[in-house]
């Protein structure tokens, strides 16, 4: 198989090939691909060196599958090129997500809908990848009927320009290339992305509108808020959910622990419970604090906790990629 990383120097795509190479995924030829000012970089990896390559010398290399992350924008323009050079384009970017065209995937919920013609495949968003895996199995038993969401994010989800704004701040020293518009040392920032007409960010419509594709029920009442907080190594997200049948909470717990992707924490006597410091560098999605909610009927409370890098981004588009070429890909 030959395959192609695009965006292979950033904080996704190198966790990317961080992936590639834990999960063993097997490849002849591979393309670290990015922008024209890093053409002619070397990266090391499995101990052999890499020269990264620019756009068009990667399409007309062909590869089987190429996992994109570098951008809405630049997705746009090359994910097509690629598609229609024979390659599999697995699209971490939002450029794909909400196209009816395109497949929206968490493979532990979804995948059984790709098919061989699916050149390009959306990645969904980290915060909606972590929250879906979690409430998937809960919705197929007693159906979700609204959910109130507050995240409470890393700064690597903005990218590199924003770990060294945390870090130059915690450090003392003034940061020269903000990707805030405010200090984030030592504060909370309400805004992810960009606000939309309706005073809700991009990043909260996200979890709305690709839940409601990812399990196909466009009922299902969601609201949220996108909190931008100080740490790094993962997404914590708390969730308040309203079933539409009666539940019981040992069940809900079994039934999350028999999830592949989840690990249940929820042992509060001996104060565990999820945490991004302990979810860093994982791939499973942490789940805790389950209590029901003892304002309204049929309610529950949860957090869960991932790394963004990881089953948020780099690992659901790896498994995607291990998909397609043991049911696709024949060599």
């Amino acid at each position: 198989m030959k395959l192609a990383v695009v965006g292979a120097t950033g904080l996704v795509g190198q966790e990317i090939l961080n992936v590639i190479s834990e999960r063993n995924l097997e490849f002849s030829q591979l393309y670290l691909v990015a922008s024209p000012r890093s053409i002619g970089q070397e990266i090391t990896f499995k101990d052999s060196v890499y020269q990264v390559i620019g756009m068009d010398e990667a399409v007309s290399l062909k590869p089987d599958v190429a996992i994109f992350s570098a951008g809405g924008s630049t997705s746009l323009e090359w994910a097509p090129k690629f598609a229609q050079a024979g390659t599999i384009v697995i699209d971490n970017s939002s450029a794909w997500r909400m196209n009816p065209k395109h497949k929206l995937i968490v493979p532990e919920i979804n995948a059984s809908v790709l098919r061989i013609d699916d050149r390009i495949i959306a990645n969904p968003n980290c915060s909606t990848i972590q929250m879906v895996l979690a409430l998937a199995p809960l919705h197929e038993k007693y159906g979700l009927k609204r959910l109130v969401i507050s995240t409470y994010q890393s700064v690597t989800g903005t990218g590199k320009d924003a770990v060294d704004q945390l870090m130059q701040e915690r450090s003392g020293k003034e940061s020269t290339n903000n990707a805030y518009p405010y200090k984030i040392d030592l504060n909370v920032l309400p805004h992810i992305d960009v606000f939309q007409d309706n005073a809700y960010t991009k990043e909260e419509m996200k979890m709305v509108n690709e839940t409601h594709k990812i399990l196909q029920d466009d009922s299902i009442g969601i609201t949220a808020t996108a909190v931008r907080i100080p740490v790094m190594g993962g997404h914590s997200e708390s969730i308040n959910i309203e079933f539409h049948q009666e539940y019981d909470l040992d069940e809900v717990t079994a039934l999350l622990a028999d999830t592949p992707g989840i690990v249940v924490e929820d042992d509060i006597e001996n104060l565990k419970y999820p945490m991004p410091i302990n979810a860093h560098g994982r791939d499973e999605v942490f789940v805790g604090r389950l209590r029901r909610d003892e304002s309204q009927p049929r309610s529950l409370n949860m957090w869960v906790v991932a790394d963004n890098l990881r089953k948020g981004a780099a690992t659901n588009a790896v498994q995607i990629a291990e998909y397609m070429v043991a049911h696709y890909l024949v060599y």
